[in-house]
């Protein structure tokens, strides 16, 4: 027996080595995969500055338009910035530390606008604010208003109507995040400004609010990140941006090449989003000790507070989710026995199946990605692995623009090669094909699975590698027998996210997808622009009701996991567990 375990120790030191060089080599390579698209980008604006062709078109587009985008997605983010910090901060505060009615419920209810795609809503707010809808038509017989002209009201199809959109359906990012950060900021900080003869909101303004300060711009920069990446919303309500001129100079001027130009810019955008955000948590260091953490107080509200507080909670909700979805669903029932024909079927086929398989290669990428880095802990690996997790925060248009070009190319060359070789036109291979989309989808979300998986994998403690080394395993069968296992709620989570965020995806696919293949996503937007609303409504309302499904279960854990709460009168100290439990 001792043989053997020698034998089996000798043999595994002279393979575990390889095996390990074997997964960073994996890493590596997907990394660079991953990568590609915005490499070819960037590559392409480089290799072409001195084409006088492509400067010729440039120049075409500073003269007219570029500073309009320029200007719009700065008023997008400005406006957005403001709208998400306002409504997010206000109500991630009073349900953690106020109590009154409904607090329970809009614990869990806040976060569930974030299933809302914004082009659903800019479509369905259309439809109930114009002037032929509800609203409108209902002023004029109430105020006997004969036209328009007798009276003002706000346009929806506008800049400010789409920042009001978005951030009703990004605030949640900010809502959970600063809830978090509240739920874990020490008691002794908020009890010592009371002391010093801080209200309430003072106490908030100066010591609770700086605290959160990092939770709440990663939350601002993961809203604003989106609000460059939509294409249906701001495309819907005639705001151009780089979203929208990317695809209008691809598919209406036929310029690829400036098309990538206009992305690089967009990339420009994201790059220094993230470095603010970045610095920002920097330079906003805040120390407390774990161990004299308390059980939160909260402030017992009644009265004209406790309503304002609750208005201020269900207000989002309403607007966000429950009209959107309430109106879809009214003109879905109106017009079900026209929706639910062979054409809908055939078009959630086309989502679901695009969506099962990203979701299925994300989970096996992010596993080898999560499990590689946590094999090898050098510098090359973990940067591989940030490198590949930078997807989500490149707006889906940009990746569709990395990722067509080189393809293109690549599909020229072969069906010259074979045309040389074997007189046979191969044609595209590549190009306009569910391969390529899928590869987009992947590019793009594959960031979502990689953090899921690689918080699975830091709950799961060296010993157990340790001891399935012990017994002659690999790190390969460590990882089948041990880690899948142990890890099967955090990838089934990775999967519903990946799934759910391929379902309403639009940018990329509206410029990769095949030709004759659409998807609910896609016909939504094409109804909707062509102003056929009732038609829209039921792929709409399968959009809504898959993307509502893994944000209830979020809910579901954020509020089972809160901590315990005291009235402000009594405070009492935590247990170990509970201080050092995590949302």
């Amino acid at each position: 027996m001792s043989l053997v375990k020698s034998g089996n120790s000798f043999h595994q030191r002279h393979r575990q080595p390889k095996q390990v060089a074997g997964w960073s080599i994996v890493v590596l390579a997907i990394a660079f995969l991953i990568a590609s698209p915005i490499i070819a980008v960037l590559m392409t604006a480089v290799i072409h500055l001195g084409d006088e062709t492509a400067n010729e078109i440039w120049g075409h587009l500073v003269e007219t338009v570029l500073l309009n985008y320029i200007a719009n997605s700065l008023g997008l983010m400005f406006g957005v910035g403001f709208g998400v910090l306002l409504l997010g901060i206000s109500t991630a505060w009073l349900v953690t530390m106020c109590r009154f009615p409904g607090r329970r419920v809009y614990e869990w209810a806040l976060l569930l606008p974030l299933a809302s795609p914004a082009y659903l809503l800019a479509y369905t707010y259309t439809d109930f604010l114009e002037y032929y809808g509800p609203v409108q038509t209902f002023l004029r017989t109430t105020f006997d208003w004969q036209s328009a002209t007798d009276y003002w009201f706000p346009n929806i199809r506008s800049l400010g109507g789409a920042i009001v959109l978005f951030s009703l359906v990004l605030y949640p990012y900010v809502y959970m995040l600063a809830r978090v950060a509240f739920q874990e900021q020490s008691l002794c900080a908020l009890e010592a400004s009371r002391s010093l003869g801080c209200n309430p909101w003072r106490s908030f303004a100066t010591v609770a609010l700086p605290l959160a300060r990092p939770a709440i711009a990663a939350g601002t920069a993961l809203a604003l990140m989106e609000t460059l990446n939509d294409f249906g919303t701001v495309e819907y309500f005639s705001v151009r941006t780089f979203t929208t001129g990317i695809y209008r100079t691809w598919f209406g001027m036929g310029d690829r090449l400036a098309a990538t130009q206009l992305a690089c810019i967009l990339l420009t955008f994201i790059v220094v989003l993230v470095t603010l955000e970045r610095v920002s948590r920097r330079q906003a260091r805040y120390y407390q000790a774990v161990g004299s953490q308390q059980s939160l107080s909260t402030f017992d509200l009644s009265g004209v507070r406790a309503i304002a507080a609750s208005l201020t909670c269900a207000l989002p909700i309403a607007l966000g989710l429950l009209l959107p979805a309430a109106l879809l669903l009214w003109m879905a029932l109106a017009n079900w026995q026209k929706s639910f024909d062979r054409e809908f079927f055939e078009l959630a086929s086309h989502s679901f199946i695009l969506a099962g398989i990203t979701a299925c290669l994300g989970i096996a990428l992010s596993l080898a990605l999560a499990y590689g880095a946590r094999l090898q802990s050098g510098k090359s690996v973990q940067w591989g692995v940030q490198v590949a997790s930078l997807g989500y925060a490149v707006p889906g248009a940009v990746i569709a623009v990395g990722i067509m070009m080189p393809i293109g190319r690549l599909d020229n060359a072969i069906a010259a090669l074979s045309e040389s070789l074997f007189g046979i036109s191969t044609g595209l291979l590549l190009s306009g094909t569910v391969v390529a989309l899928i590869f987009a989808y992947l590019v793009r979300f594959l960031a979502i699975s990689v953090s899921t998986v690689q918080a699975g994998l830091t709950k799961i403690r060296p010993t157990l590698d340790d001891a399935s080394r012990s017994l002659g395993n690999g790190p390969t069968q460590t990882l089948a027998q041990v880690h899948a296992p142990l890890l099967s709620g955090s990838l089934l989570t990775a999967a519903v996210l990946i799934f759910v965020d391929v379902m309403k995806e639009l940018p990329a696919t509206m410029v990769i997808r095949p030709f004759n293949f659409d998807t609910l996503a896609v016909r939504v937007f094409q109804y909707a622009s062509d102003e056929r609303l009732v038609d829209a409504a039921v792929p709409a309302i399968a959009i809504l009701i898959v993307g509502v499904i893994p944000v209830i279960f979020l809910s579901y854990q954020i509020a089972r996991d809160r901590p315990t709460q005291k009235p402000v009168s009594q405070t009492t100290h935590l247990s170990d567990k509970t201080t050092n439990r995590t949302v």
